[in-house]
Order: structure tokens, then C-alpha cells, then sequence
């Protein structure tokens, strides 16, 4: 992985800069965003999603926001702004926030009197600022206005060339538009560690960690500073929220069923196997039930397992009925499960190519986001980047572009 002091622009270009030349025949003269049209999911997606297809953003302002680089200054305010709002005891300025228990409730109960208005989930990112730029420019022109909402379902970095960039737009993000931002902790946020005066992360693969290290040994001016921001971040961010119409969001999974009488007694939301499970669990498609697994991380559960949960939670003052989630990493970016019809549950992914360690499926993909619907699964908007353009600014590797 490299980075460098210059980091792509998050955000508009600056003064006086022209559009870049377009890619070949992939990037459209005139963009203009018509409203999405519905489009048949892929095959093997349950027919309760609703599913449309994004393909005219402006991919000239998508690709100028990528490849243009802003000053370390820049980078320095956004940190600098960020360990002032991490080192204070009050909020955070994270959406949702409001609703917490206490300053250490993880498990966010949203209440019903919250302002009704669009809110937007984007799926694991790992270093993808193409797609979270597509993504962002699509929420901004889908409206919303200043009640929307945008949550990320985590894993912001590892197996992406963009790490630092995508965390620092999302940090620039959430300093911008006070309780507009929130993003429940994935496993790769979770794993980053700082001990005696390196980084560390417990989960593979660790590329973003090792270029923390290696920068800060090597005297990039806030590469530290970054990795620090990082950890005392996650500190502090959800692991799940219960939204009052059912659906619950999370990276991973839910408490597996060990924990269900615990809870059914009134036991502790915020007990940390709870907070691991929401982050860590993986759901199976076809599975009833998996047993529970505490030596390992990678334990999964299946439909019945969840349907329990439901019913617990239900009980317990937090009504689930359904999930988003994110974690698994699917073809299509999106999936849900046409076994589970009772308690449906919907992974999306926000990633424009195929990752290094994803073996099957062609290079470039259709990175998604989802928008909330009462009552209902999220509703999948499709965003359909232009494949010069992913190639342009992800090369396949051992492709043509690398002389491959």
C-alpha cells in the first residue's frame, strides 16, 4: 500500500481548476443524473428488495475529487479539528447520538420522535474513495435536504490504496454536518490497536496498520496522528442501531444465541460478547442454526438463530424484525437471502472492484448504497461507475495497465 503527503480531494475543486479530461468514451460530455430506474435484481436476490439502477452521475466531478490532490494543511485542520472533538467528554457529533443511554451505550436505541427524513447507508468502503465518492454525490443529488442522514456500516480501510483518504473524507464529513454522520464499527475499525508506541491489528489483511507503522518510522508528519484519531474514534462509535420501525443495523451479526437468556433477563446490552457479535458475526444463507463459537471470531449464525433474537430483543423493549448489515462480501455487492422470508436480512457492499483477496467475479463491480424505507428493507440504489474509469483509477492487477 502507498500513500503519499498529498491526498486526493474529498470535496469540491479548488478555485480556478478545470474538469479533467474525460476516458475514453466511458465518462459522458454532459452528465446529467436522471431519476433512477427500477431494474430487476440480479438472480438469486429475494424479490422483497427493491433494487434501482443509478449510471448518470457527473463522473467528471466523481474522478476530479479522486485524483486531486489537497495540501497536508488541509489534512492537518481536519486532524487537528478531530482530536479536539475526540479529547472532550461530551458528544462526538455522531448521527443518532442523541438517543444514546450514556456516554458508553453502543447499542443505540432510536426513538420514535426522531425527525423523520432520508437516511442513507454506505457498506464497507476498504479504501475505496471512488465508490464513496460516486456514493456521496448520489445522496446529495437523491435530496434529503439537512434532516438526511448518512450511516456507514464500517470497514473503512484494509485491501485499498485510499485508506487514509476515505477516513479523513468521513472525518471531514462528520466535522462538517454535526449529527448527520455516524458509522457502526466493522471488524477492520475494531482490530487497530495502539501499544507501546506502534499499531497493531488483530484481524488480516492489516495493509492499512503496516502503512501507519512504516510512515510514522519514516517522519510523515501525521501519519501517527492519523492512526491514533482512528483508534480513539472507534472507541466511541456504535456497534449497532435499533431504528424504531424493526430494522436493525450492524457490520456483522447479532448476539448469538448463548447470550439470548442474558438478555431476555435484562442483562447488559453493552456486555463486550454483545458488541463482538454485532461486529464480528457472519450470517450464513442457508444455515437454520450455527452454534455458537467464542474461541474464534469468525463464528457465524443462521436464520433461526436470528428469528430467536428477534424475539428476544422484541421483549426486551428493542423490536427487530429485520437487518442490514454489511461484512460479507458478495459478487453483486448486495444480497439477501431468499431462505430467510420470516426475518429477512440485506448485506450491501460499497466497493468498485474486486478486492485482492476476492477470487471469484469479474474486476470491476457495481458498488451500492441503501436508503431507508419504513417498515420495509432498505431500498438498493446500484451505482453504475463507468469501468474505464475504475480501471483508470484501480488498475487490475497484472492487467494490461500494469504491462501484465
Amino acid at each position: 500500500m502507498t500513500e503519499s503527503e498529498e491526498l486526493p480531494n474529498g470535496g469540491a475543486p479548488e478555485d480556478g481548476a478545470t474538469p479533467p479530461p474525460a476516458t475514453g468514451d466511458a465518462i459522458p460530455a454532459e452528465p446529467v443524473e436522471d431519476p433512477p430506474e427500477p431494474a430487476p435484481a440480479p438472480a438469486g436476490i429475494a424479490s422483497a428488495v427493491n433494487v434501482l439502477e443509478v449510471r448518470e452521475l457527473d463522473w467528471y466531478a466523481v474522478r476530479d475529487a479522486v485524483t486531486r490532490p489537497v495540501s497536508a494543511e488541509r489534512a492537518e485542520r481536519i486532524l487537528e479539528r478531530m482530536e479536539d472533538r475526540l479529547a472532550g467528554r461530551g458528544p462526538v457529533g455522531l448521527a443518532f447520538e442523541e438517543y444514546a443511554a450514556g456516554p458508553g451505550d453502543r447499542a443505540v436505541v432510536i426513538g420514535e420522535e426522531w425527525p423523520v427524513g432520508e437516511v442513507w447507508f454506505v457498506g464497507d468502503l476498504h479504501g475505496d474513495l471512488l465508490a464513496l465518492e460516486s456514493a456521496l454525490q448520489h445522496i446529495d443529488r437523491s435530496g434529503g435536504g439537512a434532516d438526511a442522514r448518512i450511516v456507514f456500516l464500517g470497514d473503512l480501510f484494509d485491501d485499498g490504496v485510499h485508506a487514509a483518504e476515505v477516513v479523513l473524507r468521513v472525518f471531514e464529513l462528520l466535522l462538517d454536518g454535526p449529527m448527520r454522520v455516524t458509522v457502526v464499527t466493522g471488524n477492520h475499525d475494531d482490530a487497530v490497536e495502539w501499544e507501546e508506541g506502534r499499531f497493531r491489528s488483530t484481524v488480516l489483511p492489516s495493509d492499512f496498520t503496516d502503512w501507519l507503522n512504516r510512515a510514522s518510522a519514516d517522519g510523515h508528519p501525521w501519519a501517527e496522528r492519523l492512526g491514533r484519531a482512528i483508534v480513539h474514534f472507534f472507541r466511541r462509535t456504535p456497534r449497532a442501531l435499533f431504528f424504531p420501525d424493526g430494522l436493525l443495523v450492524a457490520h456483522g451479526g447479532i448476539p448469538h444465541t448463548d447470550l439470548h437468556p442474558m438478555l431476555a433477563e435484562g442483562g447488559d446490552w453493552n456486555d463486550p460478547r454483545v458488541l463482538q457479535d454485532f461486529v464480528w458475526l457472519r450470517a450464513h444463507p442457508r444455515a437454520r442454526k450455527r452454534i455458537p463459537n467464542r474461541t474464534t471470531r469468525g463464528s457465524e449464525f443462521g436464520r433461526e438463530d436470528f428469528a430467536a433474537f428477534c424475539e428476544v430483543a422484541t421483549r426486551a423493549g428493542r423490536p427487530v424484525s429485520r437487518m442490514l448489515r454489511g461484512h460479507d462480501h458478495v459478487e453483486e455487492r448486495f444480497e439477501a437471502f431468499p431462505a430467510w422470508t420470516e426475518h429477512p436480512a440485506l448485506t450491501i457492499n460499497t466497493l468498485s472492484h474486486r478486492l485482492p483477496r476476492e477470487v471469484f467475479g469479474g474486476y470491476e463491480r457495481v458498488p451500492v448504497v441503501a436508503r431507508w424505507v419504513r417498515g420495509e428493507l432498505p431500498e438498493v440504489r446500484r451505482l453504475f461507475i463507468p469501468p474505464d474509469l475504475i480501471r483508470e483509477i484501480y488498475p487490475e492487477p497484472g492487467g494490461a495497465e500494469e504491462g501484465g
